[in-house]
């Protein structure tokens, strides 16, 4: 019986060891199939790009094509290693995309581009009037029309803090004027305002 018992024993790491060779050679076979990755890569159909904007660009499996951190220029362009300038302004990353492929195509088999919007700085709005620091800003640092009156310095001393506005553009090109108390907010009155994209903020 102990015999017997001795090679049951002896007999089952036989399966077990196949079992992890099975194991392993599944594990060893799957990390070949991901070339699907690059046709999963995220980009956004309706994100403009615009000047300032910051692009990180990787071509798949080509670093030197690749530029992690590529900023478009007041004229709309960007600059690539041998492809050169490229416009940039006025296209969805997608479409971007689709023409550094398309350049790239002179230089590499199928290329993979993908094309990520690192920083957003495009997306501006104006604010005038009786503040520190009138100007225009990046939506990216203020985002809400508080935000805006603190970046511009805040209020100036004669303001008239209850009759703030927002001049906010429609599609047909008139305007839509959105008023805002400033005090009333401090008090907790009223509630902060998101600004949009070419939004004029208007302290009087």
């Amino acid at each position: 019986m102990i015999a017997i018992s001795g090679i049951a024993v002896g007999q089952m790491p036989a399966p077990s060891q196949a079992a992890r060779k099975t194991s392993a050679a599944t594990t060893a076979n799957s990390p070949t199939q991901p070339p699907a990755i690059p046709d999963s890569k995220p980009s956004d159909d309706s994100f403009v790009i615009g000047n300032d904007d910051v692009l990180a660009i990787n071509v798949w499996k080509e670093p030197d094509f690749s530029s992690p951190s590529t900023q478009v220029r007041s004229d709309g362009k960007i600059s690539l290693p041998l492809v050169g300038e490229v416009p940039a302004a006025g296209l969805t990353p997608l479409q971007l995309e689709e023409d550094l492929a398309a350049k790239l195509r002179n230089y590499i088999t199928k290329p993979q581009v993908t094309v990520m919007v690192e920083q957003i700085n495009s997306k501006k709005f104006n604010i005038l009037g009786q503040v520190v620091k009138p100007g225009s800003y990046s939506l990216a640092l203020a985002p809400t029309i508080v935000d805006a009156i603190a970046i511009a310095g805040g209020p100036r001393d004669f303001a008239k803090q209850k009759s703030i506005y927002i001049l906010r553009e429609n599609l047909g090109g008139t305007q839509t004027r959105i008023m805002f108390n400033y005090k009333d907010f401090l008090k907790g009155k009223n509630q902060n305002i998101k600004l949009e994209p070419r939004d004029t903020v208007v302290v009087p």
